[in-house]
């Protein structure tokens, strides 16, 4: 699934190549894609496209600064220019079209379904399906985080990965950011230290950056397989910091990637979800 800083340069570039359009029609092409009924659709059109940003893992497509199109792409979702403007396109979810003969499409391969669009009016902070997210990663302040960090006990990286805590963090970004913090993938978050804290603050805003720069070299959102990564995707490799085997914590639905050496004291952390992690 994009993360943040995927979705920031996505929306960069729609913007660069949308902004200054007039919508002149939206069409859902799945019945479950658009997530509200009020406004309604056609209330955008006639709007012009002032700007594209993001909040968390939503992309935002302002029009006139009255009306929004909220866009989450989830796992398969993409939302692209469209010159060929075809009927039935292939994974077709939604379709602009935008009175310069322009057109954006939103795909999903697969068969779940689960890409959404929602239509906001006036402000979308605090507004379904915004509300209840917490402080974009790039953005949080360390008095933020600390606050965040004791608001329950749990294992970080799951935690970090939970949008109310902290928005825009997936599975590559949680384990990049504790690598680069030097922190165990199961310690608990009531129970960090400052200097634990000052480097879990100073890992997400150095990785981040990091990763929005690489991807601001692309033309269209990447694979993850093909973002710079330390342990992400680099399981039984040797860690480029020090060469120590980078280890894995295998789910049913996820994988947490670790360096032992760099993370937990050169301990193996037991691979089930039932035995007791290091701490």
């Amino acid at each position: 699934m994009p993360e943040l800083p995927e979705i920031t340069a996505h929306a960069e570039r729609l913007a660069a190549r949308f902004t200054g359009a007039k919508l002149t029609a939206f069409r859902p092409l799945h019945l479950t894609v658009l997530k509200t009924f009020d406004p309604k659709p056609i209330d955008a059109c006639g709007l012009t496209l002032t700007g594209a940003g993001r909040r968390g893992k939503y992309l935002t497509l302002h029009f006139d600064d009255e009306l929004t199109f909220l866009v989450h792409l989830m796992q398969g979702g993409r939302l692209r220019s469209d010159p060929t403007r075809a009927k039935k396109p292939r994974g077709g979810m939604a379709h602009w079209e935008f009175a310069n003969g322009d057109a954006l499409l939103l795909t999903e391969s697969g068969t779940e379904y689960n890409v959404g669009v929602w239509l906001v009016r006036g402000e979308t902070e605090g507004v379904d399906p915004l509300a209840g997210l917490g402080p974009d990663v790039d953005t949080v302040t360390r008095e933020q985080l600390t606050d965040i960090l004791h608001e329950e006990n749990a294992r970080i990286h799951g935690f970090l990965r939970r949008q109310r805590h902290i928005a825009g963090v997936g599975r590559f970004l949680a384990n990049e950011i504790l690598h680069a913090a030097k922190l165990s993938p199961f310690a608990m978050t009531s129970k960090l230290a400052t200097d634990q804290i000052d480097r879990l603050h100073v890992a997400m805003q150095s990785v981040v950056a990091a990763s929005i720069e690489h991807e601001r070299t692309l033309d269209d959102i990447g694979r993850s397989a093909d973002r710079p990564n330390l342990v992400h995707h680099r399981i039984g490799f040797g860690c480029r910091a020090c060469d120590d085997e980078i280890r894995s914590v295998e789910y049913r639905r996820y994988t947490v990637a670790y360096c032992p050496t760099c993370q937990t004291d050169g301990n193996v952390l037991a691979d089930n979800t039932t035995s007791r992690f290091l701490k």
